[in-house]
């Protein structure tokens, strides 16, 4: 279970991250980008942000290019405002989360449609041997 004071100190890097994303960053390759989450090392040197980003692979592409560029700028804004020691390094991790979410609803929709098919091609049929297969107790006749 994290720290909670790391735990504080991600959302507000979090925060701070979106803001300066939003307002500070000017570079025409940035993209729709939704900064998902924040992981910080138990240290507090080193922060991994992950990120989601609407659009195709060229999207995605230049919107990390974008982030790299601009990585020692949002650094120094997250420096700024928590007045920390030392300042976490960044780390932009593109978040596979929605890719997942996709392939596990592409899945389960295979397996429904398996489903209703199983169970078309069941109607009108019966099962081998006898209904009821299960051995039942005898009944004494002098009961």
């Amino acid at each position: 279970m994290p720290n909670p004071r790391n735990a504080k100190l991600a959302d507000q890097i979090k925060v701070i991250l979106a803001t300066a994303l939003e307002r500070r960053v000017k570079d025409p390759r940035l993209g729709f980008i939704t900064v998902t989450d924040v992981r910080l090392t138990g240290d507090n040197r080193e922060a991994t942000v992950f990120y989601t980003v609407m659009g195709d692979d060229s999207a995605r592409a230049g919107t990390a290019a974008a982030l790299a560029s601009a990585t020692g700028m949002l650094r120094t804004a997250v420096g700024s405002q928590l007045k920390l020691r030392h300042t976490p390094t960044l780390a932009f991790v593109l978040d596979a989360t929605p890719e997942s979410a996709r392939n596990i609803e592409d899945l389960l929709a295979r397996a429904q449609a398996q489903d209703a098919e199983a169970a078309a091609r069941a109607v009108g049929k019966s099962f081998a041997g006898e209904p009821d297969p299960y051995r039942k107790p005898r009944l004494d006749e002098d009961e």
